[in-house]
């Protein structure tokens, strides 16, 4: 798969975003960081794996719970109106401001 170059990605850290394919479909959550490179985005509380880690100073070992990355394009952003996936468009504001707006309400995203 080719990589993408410092892709303009519609999806940023902080935006509530659902997943629309794979195990983890339907569920919701704040994107923690995005891999522009890689075209994905860590998502809190999805794609969840358990990792089992040695002791080390000052931590102790166990099984440790973490999200993985997940792909952005199973990703779609919430609706701040009504909550259902929607996709992103640009409108400009009379001040000049380049804002984000969710297509299905025409709400401005906010990040």
């Amino acid at each position: 798969m080719e990589k993408a170059s410092a892709a303009k990605l519609k999806i940023r850290k902080g935006d509530n975003v659902v997943v629309i394919s794979g195990r983890d479909k339907g569920k919701t959550g704040e994107v923690l960081r995005v891999f522009p490179s890689e075209l994905r985005a860590i998502v809190q509380g999805v794609a969840i794996a358990r990792r089992h880690t040695r002791p080390r100073m000052g931590e102790p070992g166990g099984i440790v719970e973490k999200e993985l990355k997940i792909h952005i394009s199973n990703l779609a952003h919430l609706d701040p109106k009504t909550g259902k996936p929607t996709r992103v468009g640009y409108k400009r504001l009379e001040d000049g401001r380049k804002v984000r707006i969710a297509r299905r309400s025409g709400e401005i995203i906010e990040s």
